[in-house]
C-alpha cells in the first residue's frame, strides 16, 4: 500500500481508561498552562470541533501515522511502518500510557515543580474525554504533594467534571461562544452545560481561571466579551487569561492532510486585543495575555 503525504493510519481508542491512557505529547517548561513551571501532558481525543484548533493532531482518539515527505527516501524499506522508517519520516501520533509510566515520565521534572511553585498541566484535546485515568493520574500525583491543574472546556457530565477538578490546584477553563446555538453549530459544544458547570466548580470552592480565546468572526468582539463578563460577574473571579488567535497549527493541518478553515483569517490586531482587554480590566479582572 503506497501511503501518500498527510494520509493516516490508526487504530481503535483504547478501552480501559481508568489504567492506561492516550497521549501525544508531553510538553516541558512551560510557563503559560499554570502557575511556574509546568510540564503538560496532552491527552488524546476532543468531542468539539473548533475551527481554530491549533492541536488538529489532538481531535482524534485514534493513533495516527503521518509521513513527512522532506525527510522521505522512497525507499519502501519501511512499509509504512513508523518503528521501520530508517529517516524519520514516517510518525506516528500518541500511544498509550500506563499510570505507573506516565508518573515516572513528569516526576523527571520534579526539581522544577519544587523549586518554581509549579506542576503538572493535563491538557488535550479534551483531558475530559479520559476522565477515569486522569482522576486517579492526579491522585497519584497529590500524594506526592506536587501542584496540579487540568485545562478544559467543562463539557461533559457534571459529576465526571468535579471528581477530576477535586483533585487540581487550578482549573484553567475555556469559554468560547457565548451564543448556544453558535456554540453547538459551530463547535458542537453545550454551552448551558458547560457553563453550569463552571458554575459548580466556583460554588464548590476550587480556583478557576476562565480562558477566552480570541478568535476574529467568533468569540473576538465586544458583544461576546460582554456576555462572558456578565456570565462571570456573580461569580466573583479575579483572574482572566486572553489567548489571541495565531496560524501557528496551519503546518500540522497540511501533515494530516486536513483543511485549515482558518487560512484567510489573520491574527488580531492590537487595537481589537486592546478594547475586550480593558473591558476585562474595567470588570476588576487581573488580565493575562497569552495564558
Amino acid at each position: 500500500m503506497t501511503l501518500s503525504a498527510g494520509q493516516r493510519i490508526s487504530c481503535e481508542v483504547i478501552e480501559d481508561e481508568g489504567s492506561r491512557a492516550r497521549i501525544f505529547n508531553i510538553q516541558r517548561y512551560s510557563l503559560n498552562d499554570g502557575r511556574g513551571i509546568r510540564t503538560v501532558v496532552f491527552f488524546k481525543g476532543c468531542p468539539h470541533h473548533c475551527p481554530w484548533c491549533a492541536n488538529p493532531e489532538s481531535i482524534s482518539g485514534k493513533i495516527q501515522t503521518v509521513r513527512r515527505d522532506a525527510r522521505c527516501l522512497r525507499c519502501a524499506t519501511c512499509q509504512n511502518d513508523a518503528d521501520e522508517c530508517p529517516s524519520g519520516a514516517m510518525e506516528r501520533i500518541g500511544h498509550d500510557v500506563t499510570l505507573g509510566e506516565l508518573e515516572n515520565e513528569v516526576l523527571k521534572d520534579e526539581v522544577f515543580f519544587r523549586s518554581s511553585g509549579g506542576g503538572i498541566t493535563l491538557s488535550g484535546g479534551e483531558v475530559l474525554m479520559q476522565a477515569a485515568f486522569a482522576t486517579r493520574f492526579l491522585k497519584r500525583l497529590k500524594m506526592l504533594g506536587l501542584r496540579t491543574a487540568i485545562e478544559t472546556a467543562g463539557d461533559a457530565a457534571p459529576d465526571k467534571l468535579l471528581a477530576l477538578a477535586e483533585q487540581c490546584d487550578e482549573v484553567l477553563f475555556d469559554v468560547k461562544i457565548m451564543d448556544p446555538v453558535k456554540a453547538k453549530g459551530v463547535l458542537n459544544m453545550n454551552q448551558p452545560r458547560v457553563l453550569r458547570n463552571l458554575r459548580l466548580l466556583v460554588e464548590r470552592g476550587m480556583t478557576v481561571i476562565p480562558r477566552v480565546p480570541l478568535i476574529p468572526g467568533y468569540t473576538l468582539g465586544e458583544s461576546n466579551m460582554q456576555a462572558i463578563l456578565d456570565f462571570l460577574a456573580p461569580l466573583k473571579l479575579t483572574e482572566l487569561h486572553l489567548l489571541p488567535f495565531h496560524q501557528y497549527g496551519e503546518p500540522k493541518y497540511q501533515l494530516l492532510g486536513l483543511p485549515w478553515r482558518m487560512a484567510s483569517v489573520p491574527p488580531p490586531d492590537e487595537s481589537a486585543i486592546k478594547v475586550v482587554r480593558q473591558m476585562a480590566e474595567q470588570a476588576g479582572y487581573h488580565v493575562t495575555l497569552g495564558g
